[in-house]
């Protein structure tokens, strides 16, 4: 190492000989402070730190939201908006970790960082048509955009956000009533569906879902501001989606919505007739769905009284929640039909559990209703009050229970059977009709039946000859017809008005000559002075002659006193 570097000192010192014989000596002096070059790398030094504090300060916040596609999003292009006005923008789109979502990375203008907080949501804006409306209709020209509804205020700050694949009905920001409805069924209301109130749309639903235990379904609904005031601790909501036909002890019956309803499907409410409306409720409340009105009516039915009734004839056309009405006012309900109800092995009865609501009758009548067994029922059956099954639609053949007073009914009271109170039932008046029909029906079997036909086959031939000959004299009148017909089209019978004419002219002129100022009418009077003359002469003569029959020969006398003549007697 050490002969290494005594080499590399000689070959140096030989260099700096050889160069100080063949180079120039070079000219030194003192280098400058200052260089007009570093001019450049300094402003671009300032310029680079002023570009990353003007990144820094006038960059937001960053959020990811979770999509299940990407459809219509694009890294640079869509636009995040709250309320149409662009707060950030979509930086990138990637997949998910487990390939099954879409992770969109958003950045936000720094003056809306306070919207990025608990409860805020996200969704796609693009167009849609659903059975209800159509939306999103103006991205068609400016393209798919990202809408932001901001969550409730003094929520905690967030950064991740699951993205809706159905827009909210109405921005939790808009002010209303937002209350949740429960049913059996979803039917057909769906996101979007209107509410009414007296046929008036007052609201939206916004969601549906089923409940933790997936028994029952879920709907969040909106009620507009205007309209808050409406909802009531005892209102009812039911639907009114699609045509609804229902037979019952009552007939049939059609509930026709609007045509909105019948395509999306829509939900009414109210308060019951006879209730009060009760206080406002606060957002939240849960309220249940029922079926149609009817139902919705029906749900302040409280049955406090039970009864048992043992009919003795079928029952069949009698169903559970068949009406039971008092003289046409319906005051319950059939609960059940078993023979579990009874304990006796040898009953052979039909038992009918029925349920009564006092409420619904007269307030006096509900007072003194208290039990089943109250001394108020018991006068009143003492009285004649029995249950009977009547008819309620001929249609259907649905039964109904029916309670009246029946005057010649046997002597009954209140029982006791399985431990339920019973009341006496009589045979409805179906039995007794098809008694008479039995009885009908044997007066019409004891009538003289094949006479009556034979008679009626006689008849009927009479009837034939009768027809045969009517349908001949149509045929004489048809002929005659067509001779007047030929005669009409004669041109004989054309002229024949002419000369009908004519023929009336001369007899106008006949008709003169023989009236009162004619020459035939003077020659008539003439004639006829002459002939009464003529009379009164032959009349004279017959005179003389009567009186002296030889006149004819000697003359009369000239004395002008004629002698009278005598009497005839009569042989």
């Amino acid at each position: 190492m050490r002969a290494w570097r005594g080499d590399c000192e000689r070959h140096r010192d030989v260099n700096e000989e050889t160069e100080s014989k063949s180079a120039p000596k070079p000219r030194i002096q003192r280098a400058q402070r200052w260089n007009m070059v570093w001019v450049v790398p300094m402003v671009a030094l300032l310029l680079g730190v002023w570009l990353l504090y003007r990144h820094f300060s006038t960059s937001g916040p960053l959020a990811e939201v979770t999509f299940e596609t990407a459809d219509g999003i694009s890294a640079g292009k869509t636009e995040v908006r709250c309320r149409s006005v662009k707060v950030g923008i979509v930086k990138e789109v990637k997949l998910s970790d487990d390939l099954n979502s879409v992770v969109v990375h958003c950045e936000f203008d720094p003056d809306v960082s306070d919207l990025l907080r608990e409860g805020t949501r996200f969704w796609v804006v693009r167009p849609r048509l659903t059975a209800s409306e159509i939306s999103g209709v103006g991205t068609l020209i400016t393209g798919a955009y990202i809408e932001l509804d901001p969550g409730p205020d003094g929520g905690p700050r967030v950064a991740d956000f699951a993205g809706l694949e159905i827009p909210p009905a109405t921005n939790s920001s808009v002010p209303g009533r937002r209350i949740i409805l429960t049913a059996d069924q979803t039917g057909s209301l769906v996101v979007g569906s209107p509410i009414y109130h007296r046929g008036f749309e007052v609201g939206r639903v916004e969601a549906r879902r089923l409940d933790s235990r997936g028994k029952r379904v879920e709907f969040d609904a909106f009620i507009q501001q205007d309209y808050a005031f409406l909802v009531r601790e005892n209102t009812r909501f039911w639907n009114t989606s699609g045509i609804n036909l229902t037979a019952d002890s009552s007939g049939f019956k059609l509930h026709t919505p609007s045509l909105q309803s019948m395509i999306s499907g829509g939900v009414t409410f109210g308060v019951p007739r006879g209730l009060e409306r009760g206080e406002e409720v606060p957002d939240g409340t849960k309220f249940a769905l029922y079926d149609d009105s009817e139902a919705a009516e029906h749900s302040t039915f409280n049955p406090t009284l039970t009864f048992l009734l043992l009919f003795d004839q079928s029952v069949r056309g009698l169903s559970d929640n068949a009406p039971v009405e008092f003289r046409g006012i319906t005051i319950g309900r059939v609960a059940e039909i078993s023979f579990d109800l009874v304990k006796e092995a040898d009953e052979s009865r039909i038992p009918v559990l029925i349920e009564i609501d006092p409420t619904l009758m007269r307030p006096e009548t509900a007072a003194e209703m208290v039990k089943s067994e109250s001394m108020f029922l018991r006068d009143e059956v003492g009285k004649g009050m029995r249950a009977s099954l009547k008819t309620g639609s001929l249609l259907t053949g649905a039964l109904f229970v029916d309670l009246d007073y029946y005057p010649d009914a046997s002597v009954a009271s209140l029982g006791q059977s399985g431990g339920f109170t019973t009341i006496p039932t009589v045979s409805s008046g179906l039995a007794q009709l098809e008694a008479k029909l039995t009885a009908i029906l044997d007066k019409i079997q004891a009538l003289p039946i094949e006479t009556t036909m034979q008679d009626i086959a006689e008849a009927a031939r009479e009837a034939k000859t009768t027809i045969a000959d009517a349908r001949e004299a149509l045929q004489e009148i048809e002929e005659a017809a067509e001779a007047a017909e030929k005669v009409l089209a004669d041109p004989e019978f054309k002229e024949l008005p002419a000369d009908l004419r004519v023929t009336l002219d001369e007899l106008k002129k006949s008709v003169a000559s023989v009236g009162p100022d004619g020459a035939v009418q003077g020659d008539l009077l003439r004639t006829l002075d002459e002939l009464r003359a003529s009379l009164r002469s032959l009349k004279s003569m017959t005179n003389t002659i009567d009186e002296k029959p030889n006149s004819l020969l000697f003359g009369r006398e000239s004395s002008g006193n004629p002698i009278p003549k005598a009497p005839r007697v009569k042989r």
